[in-house]
């Protein structure tokens, strides 16, 4: 990538010698040749716009022009253009007397100084015009870096919040095996361990492919069948075509993780956790279902896991994408989430 300072003085040094490359040619072109004191001329006329620009340039950023708005900025720059062309002018008169190419009446002619300071202060313009949307676009640029960066921050934090509350949560479950069902507690370790490992290999990805995150979901799901038995009933209705699409890492664990604990847990009789998936018009639906009560107004039932997605929702899709959560009749709770163009090929 090319330091800006150097393209600067690249496009500086390559614009103006073009500048007087043009010249020179123009003035071949229409008289058929040229002396060398005219060629001489031009050239120190192209170094006078190139020092003159430059200064521009250094007093612009002195006094932070670039941060200006455009009704302040314009008439400023219209003046400046117009004070640089009557200086350009008056610059060439020196140059002009040792090359013999000086004559009084045509030099301090008003009609030739208005006329040539004008066409010396359109070129000041274009400079001018090419150089504030230079620094318009590398601006623009770096802000969209800068807030992809803040976004990828919060998604980190975010993922470093739902890692330690779930490893949490998992170690309870086994801890409550290991005295009464050893056996099933190096099943529910093993389990664990390829959830972590996931975790692991997917911890610096924003995203991860959905038949990675079903197989969490599982070896959640067998952990928790291990800790409630008969109580926990899962049905999974999986798309085919779900596994193309690109979902946040743990996203659907934690909210399948949400209605065990908020849901059937609470419940004596235990109850249903169903996780379906289905691919229309190119988005993703995710409807998870579990027994139990969604309590709107209860501050406990908006915990850690619900806040993290919706945040890693509006953080990745902006507006696009759907998160939502309601109560169902028969003592059901719905979460539905629709995620939009997201799937490899």
């Amino acid at each position: 990538m090319v330091n800006k300072a150097r393209l600067y003085w690249l496009m500086q040094i390559g614009g103006w010698t073009l500048y007087a490359a043009v010249q020179i040619g123009v003035a071949i072109a229409s008289v058929g040749t040229i002396s060398t004191q005219r060629v001489i001329f031009l050239t120190y006329e192209a170094f006078f716009c190139f020092l003159l620009t430059h200064f521009f340039r250094t007093y612009m950023n002195n006094n932070r022009w670039l941060s200006w708005g455009m009704p302040r900025l314009i008439p400023r720059v219209l003046l400046a253009v117009w004070l640089l062309g009557v200086v350009m002018y008056f610059l060439r008169i020196p140059v002009s007397l040792p090359l013999g190419l000086f004559s009084q009446s045509v030099v301090f002619d008003p009609k030739n100084i208005l006329g040539l300071s004008l066409v010396y202060a359109f070129f000041f313009f274009l400079w001018s015009v090419f150089y504030f949307i230079y620094n318009y676009f590398e601006r623009y640029n770096k802000s969209l870096k800068m807030e992809a960066s803040i976004k990828q921050i919060e998604l980190s934090n975010l993922k470093s919040q739902l890692n330690p509350h779930f490893i949490f949560n998992a170690l309870n479950s086994i801890r409550a095996l290991v005295d009464e069902n050893p056996e099933k507690s190096k099943q529910a370790i093993n389990q664990l361990a390829n959830i972590l490992r996931n975790s692991l290999v997917t911890e610096k990805k924003g995203l991860t492919k959905f038949g990675d995150e079903l197989k969490v979901v599982r070896d959640y799901l067998g952990l928790e069948s291990i800790r409630f038995e008969e109580r926990l009933k899962i049905e999974l209705e999986i798309d085919p075509n779900s596994k193309n699409f690109l979902v946040p890492p743990l996203m659907i664990q934690t909210l399948v993780e949400n209605g065990v604990k908020h849901g059937i847990s609470k419940l004596t009789e235990g109850g249903l956790i169903q996780l379906k998936t289905k691919v229309e018009n190119g988005k993703l639906n995710i409807n998870i279902r579990n027994s139990g009560h969604y309590h709107v107004n209860g501050h406990k039932r908006r915990g850690l896991g619900l806040v993290n997605t919706t945040q890693r929702l509006r953080l990745l899709y902006g507006n696009e994408a759907h998160f939502v959560i309601r109560n169902e009749k028969d003592n059901f709770v719905l979460t539905e989430i629709t995620i939009p163009h997201l799937y490899t090929t």
